[in-house]
């Protein structure tokens, strides 16, 4: 089942190229959906896609070099439909 899912990642995520990584984890296994920094230090990332590759992907960010993840929370979102997987600037 298809379904968006609001994330939150806090640690140390921000200025070590977390949102690239998660934008290329998000693209290898074919979800969509976008990544942005908060200005409290967090990353927020909506996701699009199956319930169990938004789970792999949940399990894959650990892995991104430089990050340190400590924590991660999610939230059910209105199914949003993403053209790609993109890094919003503000």
């Amino acid at each position: 089942m298809r379904k968006t899912m609001e994330i939150f990642f806090s640690g140390k995520v921000q200025k070590v190229g977390f949102r690239a990584c998660v934008r290329n984890v998000g693209q290898h296994l074919g979800l969509c959906g976008e990544v942005e920094n908060l200005p409290d230090g967090r990353v927020r990332a909506l996701v699009t896609g199956e319930d169990m590759v938004i789970e792999k992907f949940l399990s894959m960010v650990y892995t991104c070099p430089r990050a340190l993840v400590r924590e991660i929370s999610t939230v059910d979102y209105v199914l949003t439909e993403f053209s790609d997987f993109t890094i919003r600037r503000v």
